[in-house]
């Protein structure tokens, strides 16, 4: 293997990163009241009942449905942009960073240490902008332990992520899908 005689110079220039054409969504005192709350009782390992931290939530601006079940140390970045249905659970350690709208639909499982990363930066340019997207867990759908599912990502009804898996693209209704990237393995009924 021949060596190249020039260095090759990065083109990445963070300096240039701007991040004011991001909308937080509230302001910095709503975001900062949010954080004492998320760190005393979201973040912590005591088991607040999930009814209070259903309450907390809706008070800064989540919709928040019927028999949510909310597990210790569960990080929500934004909950004035999560929109959550009935029956769902979320396990110890999920990681909701909502940059832009989370839906999570009824009968929704999220396991322990599930990453839900609605964050993204465009590496193609210098400055690294922004490329955050939504994210959309429909009805009946089970993301496993420790799954990761990036922005823009529409997860089908009543699908399957197992384990560790890594969604970087939506996933249709009915399927089990494993691995990184996530594929189609089978049919869930």
């Amino acid at each position: 293997m021949e060596i190249d005689a020039q260095p090759n110079v990065s083109k990445v220039s963070l300096k240039d990163f701007n991040a004011n054409n991001f909308n937080r969504g509230a302001g910095k005192v709503k975001e900062v009241c949010w954080y004492i709350i998320k760190v005393v009782f979201f973040l912590s390992p005591l088991p607040f009942p999930s009814s209070v931290k259903a309450f907390l939530l809706k008070a800064f601006g989540a919709r928040v449905g019927s028999r949510v079940i909310l597990k210790p140390r569960i990080n929500i970045h934004f909950p004035w942009k999560l929109d959550i249905g009935n029956d769902v659970w979320i396990g110890e350690e999920a990681y909701i960073l909502n940059f832009e709208k989370v839906i999570i639909g009824d009968n929704v499982c999220i396991s322990q240490r599930a990453f839900l990363c609605g964050g993204n930066h465009n590496y193609k340019d210098p400055s690294m902008p922004y490329r955050n997207g939504p994210i959309t867990l429909l009805d009946g759908c089970w993301v496993g332990a420790c799954c990761f599912v990036g922005p823009n990502v529409v997860i089908g009804i009543d699908a399957v992520i197992t384990a560790s898996s890594v969604v970087t693209n939506s996933l249709a209704d009915n399927g089990v899908y494993r691995g990184n990237p996530a594929a189609f393995v089978k049919y869930r009924w």
